[in-house]
């Protein structure tokens, strides 16, 4: 099996339920590789992001590549973001609730509570420490990739059962909501 023909993790998984270990050696070809092959495959996948434990591989490495599609057609465009080492450094206070579905939870949509701005830290893929503030769409993006570094899912952080419904329910309600 090559790195792209990668099963995704799903629900279930014990792989997606453990914390991530720390990327060592950034500039090492492996670890440049397994980026170069990540971008790839969140695109063929067309995700918004995908983190490494999601493919079964327990590094503390997510790809961020937000742009509009079918099932978030309002979020921004960016160039794909190759997050190594994260931390979340401030949260603020300000949370908003927002719908949100997963690669390794196929057919399901959540409204999820997540803060509204976070300042965090990372390497890059050069091995680069850098310090950004995201707000909005892009902040539920980071906090939802991170979690899977800490073995977290998005559905861990729902205020209710009700508000968890399957895909096809939620285009659903969008509809008759338009």
């Amino acid at each position: 099996m090559t790195d792209l023909d990668w099963e995704i993790r799903e629900l279930g998984h014990p792989q997606l339920r453990k914390p991530a270990n720390p990327v060592l050696d950034i500039a090492e070809p492996d670890t440049q590789r397994l980026l170069d092959n990540l971008l790839t495959f969140v695109v063929q996948k067309q995700g918004m992001g995908i983190a490494a434990p999601q493919v079964g591989i327990s590094l503390q490495i997510f790809i961020m590549c937000s742009h509009p599609n079918q099932r978030y057609p309002n979020a921004p465009v960016m160039k794909p973001a190759c997050i190594l080492n994260p931390t979340i450094l401030h949260y603020s206070t300000e949370m908003e609730k927002d719908w949100e579905g997963c690669l390794s939870i196929p057919g399901l949509r959540a409204l999820v509570p997540r803060s509204n701005a976070i300042d965090v830290a990372y390497d890059t893929r050069q091995g680069e420490r850098v310090q950004i503030r995201y707000t909005g769409f892009l902040a539920r993006l980071f906090q939802h990739e991170y979690d899977h570094l800490q073995g977290r899912l998005f559905i861990d952080h729902v205020d209710s059962t009700l508000d968890i419904m399957t895909e096809k329910q939620w285009r659903n309600t969008l509809s008759t909501m338009a």
